[in-house]
């Protein structure tokens, strides 16, 4: 912001000295820059913005992490309130497990993993979702039995509007293939070490072990890996475009949810 080009300076009168025709010094009226106004008098235009950030990642993640500049933190606040849905990819590697369940922690356990299919993964995950389901219209507080709830649910709005435990919203398996696999998650009110945790409980339940390799948030409520900015393109034209073209979706989606 400082390096683009700033205002002209003000300019105000002044009398300047001024020799007359018969020799003799007079005034004459001139406009003249505002000294005050000038860079090295003033200094960097900008010295302090305020930047708020939205969900966090750790520094085993990656993907969409959104940022609010100046009023967009007031917008980080409204769009947190909305409880959004977030969706990862999330890898996993069968056949070992670690104290912190990534596979970069301390080796604890290794175990076979011949056993496993992908029709008995996908059927862990089907519980799991299940079981999350429940959870979700628990803490949603809405009566299932309503017209409000039918509403709600047509337009994808049941969900738990304060704090709750982590809720997966959905899950399934992109790829399998032994002793690799990848899923897709949609989630509210997670952390990434809650989805590494549940990569562990898989292998678990499938009388294995497993560890997380990868977790990778592709989507943050309105915000999708098309929206995102790489290292690359962290400039000032690149962060107004951003902010432009998010305007819109952001503002749709506090009045739909929030009115």
């Amino acid at each position: 912001l400082n390096a683009a080009p700033g205002r002209a300076p003000r300019q105000h009168v002044r009398f300047l000295p001024a020799p007359g025709d018969d020799g003799a010094a007079g005034l004459v009226a001139a406009r003249v820059p505002v000294l005050a106004d000038h860079p090295l008098v003033r200094g960097p235009r900008f010295r302090r913005l305020k930047i708020g950030a939205g969900d966090r990642l750790d520094v085993k993640a990656s993907g969409v992490f959104v940022l609010g500049i100046g009023h967009g933190n007031k917008l980080l606040t409204d769009l947190y309130n909305c409880h959004l849905t977030k969706v990862y990819t999330v890898g996993g590697l069968f056949g070992k497990a670690t104290d912190d369940f990534s596979d970069t922690g301390k080796l604890v356990e290794k175990t076979t993993f011949d056993h496993i299919t992908r029709e008995k993964l996908e059927r862990i995950l089907a519980v799991i979702q299940g079981t999350n389901h429940k959870a979700l219209l628990m803490h949603s507080n809405i009566d299932m039995k309503t017209q409000e709830a039918y509403e709600l649910a047509v337009k994808g709005l049941i969900r738990p509007m304060g704090k709750s435990p982590p809720i997966i919203t959905a899950i399934r398996c992109l790829q399998f293939a032994l002793p690799e696999f990848q899923l897709e998650v949609h989630c509210l009110h997670e952390t990434q070490q809650y989805l590494r945790k549940i990569v562990h409980e898989i292998g678990l339940e499938l009388k294995s072990s497993a560890v997380c390799t990868q977790v990778r948030r592709i989507r943050d409520g309105v915000f999708t890996l098309d929206d995102a900015l790489l290292r690359t393109q962290w400039n000032l034209q690149s962060i107004q475009n951003a902010i432009w073209d998010c305007q819109l979706k952001v503002k749709t989606e506090l009045e739909k949810t929030l009115g």
